[in-house]
């Protein structure tokens, strides 16, 4: 079985329940199992222009660590549609969202398609991910960026809350 990592996020429609059916979700797909999942971290949007920040709500972020037999491309896909059972839309991007489920690695693989990017292009600079990542893999390293505590302790991340 391969090492996977799965960041949940949402900030619409009781984010809190959103991010924790979809741990239960996460446990029902196909040939892998939910080793480790993080707390629950309250994030501030990011992203979003002076006005746009006003109307959107707070996020909740997570982190789990799975073991697959899937390949990478059949793990998205089974991200995807625990997304769209769980009602994701995608109006624009970065717009808010009921849930995201964004594969951040999988085992040490790099990956640069049309379809999935290993390790996630932008995991290594978002305290979202990092903070939660952490808590259930502290001794993790990112491939072309480092270990994980040398890129939290070289970063200051604000607005994020451990629940």
């Amino acid at each position: 079985m391969k090492q996977a990592f799965v960041a949940l996020g949402s900030n619409l429609v009781n984010p809190v329940l959103q991010v924790q059916t979809a741990f239960v979700a996460l446990s029902k797909i196909p040939d892998t199992h939910v080793l480790k999942q993080s707390s629950l971290y309250q994030t501030a949007p990011i992203g979003y222009d002076d006005a746009q920040i006003k109307q959107v709500p707070d996020f909740i972020n997570a982190v789990v660590e799975l073991e697959t037999d899937l390949t990478p491309l059949e793990l998205l896909d089974a991200l995807f549609e625990i997304e769209n059972q769980a009602g994701r839309e995608r109006p624009y991007p970065n717009a808010p969202r009921v849930l995201d489920c964004d594969l951040l690695l999988y085992e040490n693989m790099v990956i640069n398609t049309n379809k999935l990017t290993l390790p996630h292009p932008r995991m290594h600079t978002r305290g979202f991910v990092l903070l939660p990542l952490f808590e259930i893999a502290p001794h993790l390293s990112i491939p072309n960026h480092g270990k994980i505590a040398t890129l939290i302790h070289n970063s200051q991340f604000t607005g994020i809350k451990k629940l």
